[in-house]
């Protein structure tokens, strides 16, 4: 029998180089560990070096090959150093996932912080972080892909570039920034420079992370939060996602069973997106 629609055929990653910035992060994180533990050799891009460190250590601990690499991706040559890095170690890079991102207090309206008196300098940077952060690694590891003639760019979005959340109003517009530019270089790399370049995002719905546990519970009782109660109402699956719960999707996404996939935002949100609240 054809092996055509084996899972490694149209799923298989081993062998693979992944370029995974932010990700000594909790959804970042367990995407690393995920490939790792299916053959793909993984750097570990991060900021905060010694959280970079800690997971590659773990990864090679448990048979893999991972490389930690501090890297801010908002500093051009800082990625460069960090693609030259991995290059000199594995000669290629197939796979960037673009994970690094976050808010800033000082962007979102809150009873404390009215929409008319935030500050222009903590929108820059949102804007930054997020769209920059994830143009910037694009633009340095797609070059390597163009020489290679293969290779897949993964973005994280958000729930809130479908929907702009309420409060986060930074947050919001540059998520939709990253959806837009997603769509935007997947057409430019296939028409300017390979077609084997594929291009994606991918749209958590309600993860706790580090960023937003304390938003959405209570800190000294784990309870909800009214907010964490609203997005819950609002999420037909009744609960927040597991990082888990983004693996196969990536790996779908990443896998040659999706060669004909690229600029498209896949939701993992428990239904979030498409609940309209009635």
């Amino acid at each position: 029998m054809s092996d055509k629609y084996s899972l490694e055929n149209l799923f298989g990653v081993s062998g693979k180089v992944a370029a995974i910035t932010g990700a000594a992060g909790v959804l970042c994180g367990q995407m690393a560990r995920a490939l790792s533990s299916l053959g793909v050799k993984v750097a570990i891009l991060d900021l905060r070096k010694e959280a970079a460190d800690k997971l590659a250590n773990e990864l090679n601990a448990g048979d893999g090959d991972a490389l930690a690499v501090e890297c801010n991706v908002l500093e051009r040559a800082s990625v460069e150093k960090a693609a030259d890095a991995i290059i000199n170690k594995w000669n290629r890079v197939d796979i960037l996932i673009n994970g690094a991102g976050g808010n800033k207090k000082e962007a979102t309206a809150t009873d404390e912080l009215k929409f008319f008196d935030i500050p222009a300098e903590a929108m820059r940077f949102v804007f930054e972080l997020n769209i920059v952060g994830t143009m910037i690694p694009s633009q340095i590891f797609a070059k390597q892909m163009v020489k290679q003639d293969a290779g897949s760019i993964i973005n994280i979005s958000s729930m809130s570039a479908f929907q702009p959340l309420t409060k986060v109003v930074g947050y919001s517009a540059a998520k939709a920034g990253v959806s837009n530019f997603t769509q935007w270089l997947a057409v430019h790399l296939a028409q300017n420079y390979s077609k084997n370049i594929r291009v994606n995002a991918l749209a958590p719905g309600f993860f706790l992370t580090e960023q937003n546990r304390f938003l959405l519970t209570d800190e000294k009782t784990g309870e909800l939060t009214p907010r964490g109660k609203t997005i819950i109402e609002h999420t037909p699956l009744g609960r927040f996602g597991e990082p888990d719960e983004l693996i196969s999707t990536l790996l779908w996404l990443l896998g040659d069973g999706a060669k004909f996939v690229t600029g498209i935002v896949v939701p993992v949100d428990g239904g979030f997106s498409a609940f309209s609240g009635v």
